[in-house]
Formats: structure tokens, C-alpha cells, sequence
């Protein structure tokens, strides 16, 4: 590969093309997230990224300063499962009631989700009476979906794809893309093909992790390459302004730390509702978009580094036993750039069987069955997927009885 099929380092602002970036935010050289490697890939070179984040002091919007050819994210390595929490299928099955009440779809209205991974979203959907089609790139995750009945195309959205399936199965009532718009790099590219895809009056749904409480949170191993953007209200306002759309209306979700769903209309088709404003408001008062306080977020982060180390090897230097429990692609941003490692974690445990027997990205740490937690009986259990900390804790009731202990990373190392 030349350096272009790698990926490209980002000179103008992805959503409003302005040079006028700020870089704040620097978590070193890391490997997709979603790498997970085999054991034969352990004594192989793995490809490491910069993973450093800018804002554009035009529009606000917070992006990576380096976006990875999509052809190196979601190829047979990538192995993540929206299906694997009771907790995210909950989310998802409520959020298709929800939007089918909210629109008021008519049976049968074709719904098609970006990046549908296994299909629990659309699946909700289906539920509901609705004609559904997934579109994801990732070739072992379509296999999922199709096998679970979600009829799934193995693509990268594009307008030969929305083509395709206009010919087929006619324009799309709903388009949904949940933690995937902040993904796609060739914005313009895929709002021609949502041009195409969506009926007249269709809707483009968005959810994504919300930047102002990733800000406040601290939220920062929710950055990894896969996320090119870390969304906010007002630079989405202005984007879809500029492809002849409104962001009607914003709701805030309970889910990944706290995420937006964002509604799109073709422009004039919907009545602005208030909490877009609302929002913006907020953005303004929690001061996301101010130089200093970037660099206030960035010092906190090498602060929480310290944190982190100094507790995990404390807790080796008692003789303690520290696993990871769970191995979600955040969790790598946290190993990576804390360079926590096989030194003080003996294992991840996780409930996806198709991560077993498989190695951590970068870090190498050995993903293993979640029944070695009773089985190991270690001292502490560090979860990384602290998004679902109470699912996870309750799952593992029997090791807490057992005298096990949990540790929470994020916002602060804190032992429960």
C-alpha cells in the first residue's frame, strides 16, 4: 500500500472546509480499536495511527487530524456485535418504537440503517411491520445479520449503493445511522447518496456520542480512529444546512455515556423544534468551543494516565491480581495510551465467543471466556466497557460475593 491507501492527514474541516483547525488533543500512535488480533498476528508489525483530535474554529465541529482508509477498520478483523449488552438491544428495539410512533410510519415503509452491523436496530424495525435492509462492510458481522434473518448488503454507503436500492425496493422512508455518520469521511459522498435514497419526505436519523458530555466526562476512550467526529449541535446545524436539509429536532439517549439523536428533514419539510436551540445554548454555556478549555480537557486526560498507572501498579506491587473485564473497542484507546499491558492485566474476559482466544490490539492482552472471572478468582476486574458498569457488575455478582472488586476508569479510577 502507498501512504494515500493508508488514509490521509486532514487539512480542512470534513463538514465546512475551512483550514482554520485547532489540534488540542494528542493520545499517541494507536492500532484500529477494533483490530482484534490472532495469535499468529503477535509476531507480525502492526500498523499504528496518530490519534489526535482538532476542532474547526469556523463551525466547532471536533474531528480526528488523520482519517484511516475505511478498508483497514471494517475488513474480517473487525468483530464488534451491537447485540452483545441486553442493555444496547434494549436501546435499540425502543428506539425503533420510538420512531415509528414519533413519524408515524405506515407498514411496510422501507428503513435503512448505515452501518447496521448485526441487525438488532433493524431487527426492532422489522418488529414494528416495517421492510428493513442493513448496509455494512464489515464481511463476518453481514454474515451475522443475514443468518439472524436482516437482509444485509456487505457495502460502504455510496450513490452507486443508494441507486441499487432505490431500483430494488424503491426510496427509503428512514435512513438510520447509529454511531456510524461520525465515521464516514467522504461527507459529501454520502449526503448525495442520502439525496437519492431518502423519499421526499424522509427522515435521516443520526445518533452518535454527544461531544459536550464526552467533554465534561471526560469521556476520552471514546475517542478511537473509527470515530472520525465527535459530534455537537451546532456544526451539524450548519452542515446540513448547506445540503439543503434542517436538524429539526435533538434528543438526548442514556447510552455510551450519554449519545444525541439528531432528526433530518429535507429543508422547510419540518418545524424546528426547540431543543435544537436549546442545545446550542448549552454547547455555548459549557464553553466546547473555546481554545482554553480544549487544552483544560487535554491536561485533564495526561492527568488521568497518571491516575490510572499509578492505581493498577499499586495494586500489582500488594500482590493483587487485576484482570479487564470486557474488551470493547474503547477499552483499547484506555490500554493504548495508558500503555497498560500483560504486566498488570492477566486477561480480558468477555462475553462475545467470537473474541475468544484472540489478543487485544497493540497491548496484546489474551481475551478469554467470562467464566475464568469465578474460575480465576482475581482480585480486582477493571471494566473497560464502563458504558454497561451496571449490566456488567450485575452479570458478575458471584465474583463480588467472592470477595472480587471492580474498577470503574472512567470519569475517575474509582474501586467499587
Amino acid at each position: 500500500m502507498d501512504e494515500q491507501e493508508f488514509g490521509r492527514q486532514l487539512l480542512n474541516c470534513r463538514m465546512c472546509n475551512s483550514e482554520k483547525l485547532y489540534s488540542f488533543l494528542d493520545l499517541g500512535f494507536v492500532p484500529p480499536a477494533d483490530g482484534i488480533l490472532e495469535k499468529q498476528d503477535l509476531d507480525k508489525h502492526e500498523i499504528m495511527f496518530p490519534l489526535k483530535v482538532m476542532q474547526c474554529l469556523d463551525c466547532g465541529l471536533t474531528q480526528l487530524t488523520y482519517a484511516v482508509n475505511p478498508k483497514l477498520l471494517y475488513g474480517e478483523k473487525y468483530l464488534y456485535e451491537s447485540s452483545i449488552t441486553e442493555t444496547g438491544k434494549k436501546h435499540f428495539f425502543d428506539m425503533a418504537d420510538e420512531v415509528c410512533k414519533k413519524l408515524n410510519l405506515a407498514k411496510d415503509s422501507l428503513i435503512v440503517d448505515i452501518g447496521s452491523n448485526v441487525g438488532i436496530l433493524l431487527e426492532g424495525f422489522k418488529i414494528n411491520g416495517m421492510n428493513v435492509l442493513g448496509i455494512d462492510p464489515a464481511p463476518k458481522i453481514c454474515k451475522i445479520a443475514n443468518e439472524r434473518g436482516i437482509e444485509t448488503w456487505q457495502n460502504f454507503m455510496s450513490v452507486e449503493v443508494a441507486e441499487k436500492i432505490v431500483a430494488q425496493k424503491g426510496k427509503a422512508k428512514v435512513v438510520t445511522g447509529t454511531n456510524v455518520f461520525a465515521h464516514i469521511d467522504d461527507k459529501e459522498g454520502l449526503m448525495e447518496a442520502l439525496n437519492i435514497l431518502l423519499d421526499g419526505d424522509g427522515i435521516f436519523i443520526v445518533e452518535a456520542p454527544y461531544f459536550t458530555d464526552l467533554f465534561e466526562k471526560l469521556e476520552y476512550d471514546t475517542i478511537y480512529l473509527d470515530h472520525l467526529e465527535y459530534l455537537s449541535v451546532k456544526p451539524m446545524v450548519k452542515f446540513f444546512n448547506k445540503h439543503n436539509m434542517d436538524l429539526f429536532d435533538v434528543e438526548k439517549q442514556d447510552i455510551h455515556g450519554t449519545s444525541a439523536r439528531y432528526f433530518v428533514c429535507r429543508k422547510g419539510n419540518k418545524e424546528i423544534k426547540q431543543s435544537v436551540k436549546e442545545l446550542i445554548n448549552l454547547e455555548e454555556k459549557k464553553g466546547i468551543y473555546k481554545k482554553e478549555n480544549l487544552d483544560d480537557f487535554s491536561e485533564k486526560v495526561k492527568q488521568h494516565r497518571h491516575k490510572m498507572i499509578n492505581l493498577l501498579r499499586d495494586l500489582k506491587k500488594q500482590g493483587k491480581k487485576i484482570v479487564a473485564i470486557s474488551a470493547p473497542a474503547k477499552g483499547n484507546t484506555l490500554l493504548n495510551y495508558c500503555k497498560i499491558g500483560t504486566d498488570l492485566l492477566d486477561h480480558a474476559t468477555e462475553k462475545a465467543t467470537i473474541k475468544h482466544g484472540k489478543y487485544t490490539p497493540g497491548m496484546h492482552i489474551p481475551i478469554v471466556s467470562e467464566d475464568r472471572l469465578l474460575q480465576d478468582k482475581p482480585d480486582y476486574g477493571l471494566i473497560l466497557a464502563w458504558n454497561f458498569a451496571g449490566e456488567i457488575m450485575k452479570n458478575n455478582e458471584k465474583f463480588k460475593q467472592a470477595g472480587g472488586k471492580f474498577i470503574i476508569p472512567i470519569p475517575e479510577p474509582t474501586i467499587i
